[in-house]
């Protein structure tokens, strides 16, 4: 064989061997290797998700108070856009000129063969006027979203509103994909996952110019969206709506409690606003405004206002007086004199007062007497303190009561180091925290704290955790809110003052129930900035309970001017359904008044 032949043979040699590899190289990344399948079929394949409605939420008696509405999104696959007519596009989308080409350099940036969002949220009415249009617009497309609606414009806060997720929420949970939506506070943000539902998916075959030629294999691999699961909140609609309107142009929180389960049947905190303005594209705008708005209607007050209880935390110290036996039925302390100092009477009464009187009667005198009892009952003003600290912590003062408020505030109870920090070691004692006897102070008690209070007095000495939520359809509410909460205190150490209370109820027509018998506390805060605040505490009926309520009206001057009538007329409307007539002129009165023009700081 000559040398060309052999030659010949050796360049044959290696093109086959060349062939066989690229032979074997195709046979894997068509055959073995999947990523490249996948990169294959995600070339003929437009995948488009389909968003779930979120669950819709109920009050307690079944009226319906958050739905949804249809919204739309417009999407736009920058390589299929054709020349169109931008003017004529910015007058259907409401957008200025400049807005337009900002977006869709955007879109550009982002790819020019996969769609993204142009606008968000645009209303039913606005697209039905933009999709007859649609069709000289090539390269854009439409997907349905929907939006939260409300029934009636009511407990913004307690319900929370729904927004764009962040890039720490996708980090967080990758459910979430860029430009979902997710619950950013109150009931929304708490059961999230049981509202959201599941996305599903629908493939559709494309073609080169990633143009939709019809459902993937018959829509075989299509997963359908899962909507979300409706809540029955706690709320009573009718009753929350009655406590707005009272509410109305004053700065405070009502905060209204089921005693025998712990279940909020009104939560409000005010000035309040509508919670449509927290929905679709006009949200962020009205968000600032709302956030700007010196009033601060966006600030949780019936969860994060830290407020000096004042004279309704006496009934606190005196029972706790009880339970230590520093005080009983049978102790009296005189109003005037040596006694009286250095915390005075506020009221003319008869005097020495007993545990009744002193209730009724919010005698500061009596309550500096017993708080010093308890005090000075232990070795040191330390221990005494810490005793009466620890009984006050029961009661969920300082403490965070439930999962349904992950936001709601600890509150302000000071501590043994509080007062060593200040004073030293051992150079501090009764008369020093001596403002704590009367519930203000370094005291700062949030309205769902002190309502809850209100609970364990119509129960007689426990309390289960406040909730919003009631049931969830298909679904559990966690067991915790079954636990009874016990505070400590003997049954019969709540009868007198259970019976000061209702004397502070009766025989005043601003505070009476007609034909119920209730029991309640007023509270008048000193205030350095200007008109005092006005607080109420009551329960009503006495005997088997049905509400608990707590009333904190800033600026409201004495517990009797606004907080007791505005208490009052809630439990009457909760528990008889209307207002007797006799005390229309109270329910005007609470209604036309107007503490934010009055005060010279808002």
């Amino acid at each position: 064989m000559n040398n060309l032949s052999k030659r010949s043979y050796v360049i044959v040699a290696v093109f086959a061997v060349v062939a066989l590899i690229y032979a074997i190289l195709l046979f894997r990344l068509q055959v073995l290797d999947s990523d490249y399948k996948q990169y294959a079929t995600n070339n003929v394949l437009r995948q488009i998700v389909q968003y779930p409605a979120r669950g819709l939420i109920y009050d307690r008696n079944g009226k319906l108070l958050v739905y949804n509405k249809t919204a739309y999104d417009l999407l736009i696959t920058p390589r299929e856009v054709e020349k169109f007519d931008t003017t004529l596009l910015c007058s259907l989308l409401d957008i200025e000129q400049n807005d337009l080409e900002d977006r869709l350099q955007k879109a550009k940036k982002y790819s020019r063969y996969k769609p993204s969002i142009l606008i968000k949220q645009i209303s039913p009415e606005n697209f039905a006027i933009l999709q007859e249009q649609l069709y000289k617009f090539k390269g854009f497309h439409s997907q349905t979203r929907t939006l939260r609606e409300y029934t009636h414009p009511v407990a913004a806060h307690v319900l929370g509103y729904v927004g764009e997720v962040t890039a720490q929420d996708i980090q967080s949970d990758n459910y979430y994909k860029s430009g979902d939506y997710i619950g950013q506070s109150g009931v929304e943000k708490t059961y999230e996952d049981q509202l959201r539902g599941t996305k599903g998916v629908k493939k559709f075959m494309v073609d080169v110019h990633n143009r939709i030629q019809g459902s993937y294999l018959d829509g075989s691999e299509d997963e359908q969206a899962v909507i979300g699961k409706n809540l029955v909140s706690t709320l009573d609609l009718d009753l929350q709506v009655y406590a707005e309107q009272l509410l109305q142009n004053k700065k405070g929180a009502v905060v209204a409690i089921e005693p025998s389960t712990g279940e909020v049947l009104a939560m409000l905190s005010a000035p309040t606003y509508d919670p449509g303005l927290l929905v679709g594209r006009v949200r962020g705008e009205n968000y600032a405004m709302l956030l700007a708005d010196t009033i601060k209607p966006l600030f949780d007050r019936s969860l994060q206002a830290k407020y000096p209880p004042g004279s309704t935390f006496k009934v606190i110290n005196t029972l706790i007086g009880l339970q230590e036996q520093t005080i009983n039925t049978r102790t009296r302390f005189e109003c005037y004199g040596k006694s009286s100092t250095p915390i005075r009477c506020t009221h003319d009464h008869v005097s020495p007062a007993s545990v009744v009187d002193a209730v009724r009667e919010s005698c500061n005198p009596f309550l500096w007497n017993t708080f010093r009892s308890i005090i000075n009952k232990y070795k040191t003003s330390a221990e005494g303190f810490n005793v009466w600290r620890n009984y006050a912590i029961r009661f969920g003062i300082g403490q965070s009561l439930s999962e349904d408020f992950p936001n709601a505030l600890k509150g302000d109870l000071p501590s043994q180091s509080t007062y060593d920090n200040v004073y030293g070691e051992g150079h501090w004692n009764a008369l020093t925290v001596r403002s704590l006897a009367i519930g203000q102070g370094e005291l700062g008690i949030t309205p769902l704290q002190m309502v809850n209070c209100g609970a364990i007095f119509a129960n007689r000495g426990f309390y289960y955790e406040p909730h919003i939520v009631k049931e969830v359809e298909n679904d559990t509410i966690r067991s915790s809110i079954n636990t009874k909460h016990e505070v400590g205190v003997n049954d019969e150490h709540f009868i007198p003052i259970l019976e000061g209370m209702a004397e502070v109820a009766q025989g005043r027509l601003a505070r009476s129930v007609p034909g119920v018998e209730y029991c309640g506390k007023t509270g008048t805060i000193q205030n350095p900035h200007g008109e005092d605040h006005s607080a109420y505490l009551a329960f009503a009926p006495r005997e088997n309970p049905q509400i608990a309520i707590f009333v904190y009206i800033e600026n409201g001057g004495y517990g009797a001017t606004h907080a007791a009538p505005i208490a009052s007329l809630l439990i009457e409307k909760y528990l008889n359904d209307t207002i007797s007539t006799n005390r229309l002129y109270f329910e005007k009165q609470m209604m036309e008044a107007n503490l934010l023009s009055s005060n010279p700081l808002n």
